[in-house]
Formats: structure tokens, C-alpha cells, sequence
């Protein structure tokens, strides 16, 4: 029998499903998303399931379970079910969905901690750490910075003064799978039952990490590219993996493009350390663009703001803002159509 309290269950989780009318039947975690079912981890083992027509056809799609969830289902076979009920979500890495203006898609729910991987090569960037970082928080997720392939030759110097800022924000780390000590030490910031997602782009050594961490090969892993010296880009698809004597980790493939999904852009300014210039600014509802006495704007002129940082919170500023406001036109509209629907049904047909 499979412990669950080892993939994160726990008495909020159970008082949860007792609200539930289907508070009899079986309760797992979602480990695996197919296009047409899903494996569920259960105390009697794993599950394929497939989701009741209710679920399937009355949520919009990021309302659809995704890896992480906690579901009840119905046992229809050995090792077949059919999910009936998701359990509330709690902290979910969202990302706006590729090619929409506010649709956005749920990554992983029920996340402790999220570990951002970048490598030591020509892949680091600051900037998009920082988009990573802001969806990250803005869930009540806790952000850790893995800057992984330390076994490179790179400018130790150069990587330690561009991140220096964001050391008070979030733990950061120096790891090589050529290095066990560096994996020990991410190895017991994972404590059990936490679950902890691993994202950033294609060939940063993510699943060799996650391998790494279980101390055996538990997802795939690629070659190096022997024309661009880089990994390639292996994870297909989110999966969870419970690591022995610690807790769980969630692999995502690599993304090129992380799109914000941010219900509150004002948040920005604190999250990208510009909220000690923003308290100065003359008027409160300075957007630090060409409002005079804006502190920020004198920070960025005397040079004690990086134009760098400056340029990058301008970009992620718009981005939110326009996911926000589409956001809301979007459930306006809904909220409109649904009380179309209502009235419909409240007329009496004509006999």
C-alpha cells in the first residue's frame, strides 16, 4: 500500500474531500497528464483514469486537472478510474497559454517551492529569471535559483555581481551532476511531502537534476548537441517522481517563452526591487514611464538603477497589465453570457 502523506496528503486535504459527495470513493494525486487520461497515484497503486463528461465539458481549460491535483475517482477496473471530483487548488504555477491574450494554462498545483534552472553557459539571464520569478510569487510559491552546469568554465565573478540583487529574494545555488556535494545541498532543502517543480528552458539539465536528486535515472535524459555543445531538449511532458526520503518533484519540459499570467500587476514593482524608489514618488499612482518627482525615473538618471532592470520591469509591466485587463473583459463577457443563459432558461416555452 502506498503512503500517501509521502506525496504531500495531508488533514486540509482530507477535510477537503469530506465536502465532497463523493467523499467514499478513492483519492490520488495526479502524476502524469496524457491528451486522453491521466495516472493517478492512489494507496492501491496507479491509476489510468479518464475525467466524467461533467469535468471534461463544464471547465475551461486551465480548470482542468493538471499534474499535482488532488482528484476523487471511481474504480472501474484493477487499474483503471474515473475521475469525479478535483480537490480545491493551492498554490498553481500558471503560465499564459501560448498565443492567447488571456487564456492562461495550469503547470502544476500544490507546489512548495519552484526551482528555476538556469546554466552557467549561454543560457543565463537575469531578466528571464526574473519572469519566472514573478509568476512564481504572485502563487504564494517560494522561488529557488539553480544555476546549474558549474563544471563549465564561465565568469564566476560576473554571474555572482548580476545576481547579488535578487540574493535577499531567493535562494540561489551552484550545482553540476559531476559534483554530488552541489546536489546533496539542494537534496536537503526538500523536505518530506513538500513538492518542488523544476522549470526553465530546453537544455539546462533539468531531468539530469532531477535523476541526480533521486540518485537513479527516473526520467529521460538527452545527449549533448555536438554542434551547439548544449543539451538537448528531452522532457516532453509534466511529470511528478517521489524522491526517497525527501519529497516531490515535478519536471516540466523547457519553455522559450514564459508568458505572464499575473492577476496583480502593482505587485511588480516590489517583486523586481523597484518598490524602495516607488514609496517616493510624488504622486501614489505613479507608472514610473514621465510623471514628475518619480523617484524611480531619477534612480534610472543617477545610475543607482541598472537601465537594464529598469527596461525589463517597463516589459513585464505592459505584459501584465495586458493579461489583466483582458482577463477581466473576458469574465465580464462570461458573466454576461451566463445570465443570458439564466433568463433563457427561466422563460416558459409557448404551448
Amino acid at each position: 500500500m502506498i503512503n500517501l502523506n509521502l506525496y504531500g496528503w495531508n488533514e486540509e486535504l482530507n477535510q477537503s474531500k469530506q465536502e465532497s459527495i463523493y467523499k467514499a470513493l478513492f483519492h490520488g494525486r495526479i502524476s502524469i497528464v496524457h491528451r486522453t487520461c491521466y495516472e493517478v497515484i492512489a494507496e492501491d497503486g496507479t491509476f489510468q483514469c479518464e475525467l466524467t463528461g461533467n469535468l471534461m465539458f463544464g471547465k475551461s481549460n486551465f480548470d482542468l486537472p493538471c499534474v499535482g491535483d488532488w482528484v476523487i475517482f471511481q474504480q472501474v477496473d484493477h487499474n483503471k478510474g474515473i475521475i469525479l471530483d478535483l480537490l480545491p487548488r493551492h498554490h498553481v504555477l500558471y503560465r499564459r497559454k501560448s498565443g492567447s491574450v488571456s487564456e492562461k494554462q495550469a503547470i502544476a498545483s500544490h507546489v512548495d517551492k519552484a526551482f528555476i534552472v538556469q546554466s552557467l553557459d549561454d543560457n543565463f539571464n537575469l531578466r528571464r529569471m526574473e519572469r519566472f520569478m514573478v509568476q512564481v510569487v504572485q502563487e504564494g510559491i517560494q522561488p529557488v535559483l539553480i544555476l546549474n552546469k558549474a563544471d563549465l568554465d564561465y565568469d564566476r565573478a560576473f554571474i555572482e555581481k548580476e545576481i547579488r540583487q535578487k540574493a535577499h529574494q531567493l535562494p540561489v545555488f551552484f550545482t553540476s551532476i559531476h559534483q554530488p556535494e552541489t546536489i546533496l545541498q539542494v537534496r536537503n532543502t526538500i523536505a518530506e511531502g513538500e513538492t518542488v517543480v523544476f522549470v526553465g528552458s530546453s537544455g539546462v539539465g533539468k531531468s539530469s537534476l532531477v535523476n541526480s536528486l533521486c540518485g537513479k535515472p527516473v526520467l529521460l535524459t538527452g545527449e549533448i548537441s555536438t554542434s551547439t555543445g548544449k543539451g538537448k531538449h528531452t522532457s516532453t511532458r509534466r511529470e511528478m517522481v517521489l524522491m526517497e526520503g525527501a519529497g516531490i518533484i515535478i519536471d516540466t519540459p523547457g519553455v522559450r517563452e514564459f508568458g505572464l499570467a499575473v492577476d496583480d500587476p502593482a505587485s511588480l514593482t516590489e517583486m523586481l526591487d523597484l518598490s524602495g524608489y516607488a514609496e517616493l514618488c510624488r504622486f501614489k499612482n505613479c507608472t514610473h514611464t514621465n510623471e514628475p518627482g518619480c523617484a524611480v525615473l531619477e534612480a534610472l538618471d543617477t545610475g543607482s538603477l541598472p537601465q537594464t532592470a529598469y527596461d525589463n520591469y517597463i516589459k513585464l509591466q505592459k505584459e501584465a497589465w495586458h493579461f489583466y485587463t483582458s482577463e477581466h473583459e473576458k469574465r465580464k463577457r462570461d458573466k454576461s453570457f451566463s445570465r443570458i443563459l439564466e433568463e433563457v432558461k427561466k422563460r416558459k416555452p409557448r404551448l
